[in-house]
């Protein structure tokens, strides 16, 4: 094997970084934390709650931006030294701590190059993830169920706070539904990528003659909606149920019908919240999750008018976006990308970086 030529690829993700600290504009994001630092420093801050909320939430995503940033440079310019003490002592161990750090920072500064290309109006808002089961019965409710497994395993993994706000349980296993919503930035522009209908095949665990089978799960993702994008909705146009929460196989969480369900009559959207005890908040949550969907709606019917003066229809991606394979082969394979790999339990266990990074690029080159 020939030797690694450290010193080039020091100079590569070197030059790289500067292209990204130059696309971010790392003075102007300073500059920002300046003046957000100022404004959630006023004594009054709180008497605006929304305004308060976003204030805060600006600042923290700009202090990890810069926070970010900061880290890669720092170690970029300590790599030199690393490998230097190293050959400097002939310690080959050392060595390979030197090039397993290089590695470290070459996949870091690639998944912030990424960021980069997320620079749609919504991209940076934390995202609102819908899951349902599709055409397959019991078999895509628990497809449904594993998508679900292998996005919090993702978000496990990237340390991205998640909140369940409704699951649906199917009757034999599996679910019917789940909403979730994931807290980062950048979390909407990420995982956007990931809506579309996800195709599973293998053989059935509830087939007693272990046939092989079909089935199907949507994957539907949102971005949460803010104070400023006045989405209003006449309490006229809802329909509100409540019920009582219940958990796997039916069995009762709460004694009192807390849970609520919103229906939109115009567009027939529904949505659910039952994670919290109160069903005011509860109400309030579902609201906050009809008016994100609804707003995204807006964006697909605009895109959409765009697309049609143009008559451009590349951007659309169809139903069937991603088919996993765990029979008579193994292969998890993206129709957008071609992206594959064969390595099948760790894609189902949350590592979908590579797909997620995929489908980024192509949407930009799209």
């Amino acid at each position: 094997m020939a030797a690694r030529e450290y010193d080039l690829e020091i100079a590569a993700i070197d030059a790289t970084l500067v292209s990204i600290e130059k696309v971010l504009d790392l003075p102007k994001l300073r500059a920002s934390a300046i003046e957000l630092e100022a404004a959630a420093g006023v004594a009054n801050l709180w008497d605006d709650p929304e305004n308060a909320q976003k204030v805060t939430s600006r600042l923290s995503r700009v202090q990890s931006t810069i926070g970010r940033l900061e880290g890669l440079r720092r170690r970029v310019e300590d790599m030199p030294i690393l490998l230097e003490l190293a050959n400097a002592e002939g310690d080959e161990s050392a060595l390979a701590d030197a090039g397993a750090e290089l590695d470290s920072v070459k996949k870091a500064i690639g998944e912030l190059e990424v960021q980069t290309l997320l620079n749609g109006e919504y991209d940076e808002r934390d995202a609102l993830v819908t899951i349902r089961s599709e055409a397959g019965g019991v078999e895509a409710a628990d497809w449904a169920e594993m998508l679900m497994r292998m996005y919090l395993r993702y978000c496990e993994r990237h340390n991205l706070k998640v909140d369940v706000l409704e699951t649906s349980f199917a009757e034999e296993a599996g679910i019917k539904s789940t909403t979730f919503r994931v807290s980062s930035p950048y979390a909407y522009g990420t995982l956007s990528v990931e809506q579309g209908t996800h195709r599973l095949v293998r053989i059935s665990p509830f087939d007693s003659q272990s046939r092989r089978h079909t089935s199907f799960a949507g994957v539907e993702i949102v971005p949460v909606v803010e104070q400023s994008d006045a989405i209003e909705i006449d309490e006229k146009e809802i329909r509100v149920d409540v019920y009582r929460s219940s958990g796997p196989g039916g069995q009762g969480v709460n004694t009192t019908d807390s849970a609520v369900r919103l229906t939109h009559i115009p567009t027939g959207i529904v949505v659910s919240c039952q994670n919290e005890r109160s069903q005011i908040q509860n109400k309030a949550t579902a609201m906050a999750v009809l008016q994100s969907k609804l707003l995204e709606r807006r964006r697909q019917e605009e895109q959409a008018k765009i697309n049609a003066l143009k008559g451009d229809n590349s951007g659309s991606w169809g139903n069937q976006m991603r088919s996993y394979v765990l029979a008579p082969y193994q292969m998890v394979k993206d129709l957008r990308t071609d992206y594959e790999t064969g390595n099948t339990g760790a894609v189902l266990n949350g590592e979908i970086d590579e797909f997620i990074e995929a489908g980024i690029r192509w949407r930009r080159s799209s």
